[in-house]
């Protein structure tokens, strides 16, 4: 299926006419927060080019951004920290991420689409959509906000701790972030529990 509205009103129920999309980037990055952003659009907006962020280039993505920032009706970024994926996992901090930036909206939703097969924790109606990044429109437009978001904050953070080009792979496991963690160490942004066995730690 592609991105169509019609898919977005069936899951409306009788009066739920402020429908926010959310999506979070960074579940899988060794280093670095878990980023999530909800966004409302207006019914039947068309932005061209817009599609799941992870099917973009960076270019693409940017442009995309400013275009979802000009034109939503509301959006909202949430964070889960390093501490937070640590203490309560990786999806339990994604939930929470996911539900700072709902909350973090001038405007309350009366629904919540949100990208994956579970939701947690929300004060209105929520409804989990699999490959909803590719279905929804607002959920494709939150997937693209929460990943420039995030880009845009591993570029700072590479500032603060060089020599694991952070800003370059944003914390995914690339060959050479995993020689930079074998000859550095980890810093205070790595994922202890996501490097037990590139490190030999428990």
């Amino acid at each position: 299926m592609a991105l169509d509205w019609q898919y977005e009103i069936s899951l409306r129920a009788d009066g739920e006419s402020v429908v926010c999309g959310c999506d979070e980037a960074g579940r899988g990055p060794l280093a670095g927060p878990v980023v999530a952003a909800a966004v409302i659009l207006p019914d039947g907006l068309y932005i061209e080019g817009l599609d799941d962020s992870k099917k973009l280039t960076d270019k693409k993505r940017e442009a995309l951004y400013n275009k979802i920032r000009e034109s939503c009706i509301d959006c909202a970024v949430g964070h889960a920290s390093v501490y937070e994926i640590e203490k309560y996992n990786i999806l339990n901090a994604s939930m929470l991420a996911m539900n700072r930036a709902v909350e973090k909206l001038r405007i309350k939703p009366d629904l919540v689409l949100a990208d994956g097969n579970i939701v947690r924790g929300f004060k209105v109606r929520a409804v989990p959509v699999i490959k909803g990044d590719a279905l929804c429109h607002s959920i494709a437009a939150a997937s693209i906000l929460a990943k420039v978001t995030r880009d845009r904050l591993l570029d700072d953070i590479e500032l603060m701790y060089p020599g694991y080009e952070l800003g370059k792979h944003k914390g995914y496991a690339t060959k050479a972030h995993r020689q930079a963690l074998l000859e550095k160490g980890i810093s205070p942004v790595h994922r202890p529990s996501f490097l037990k066995k590139l490190l030999g730690t428990k």
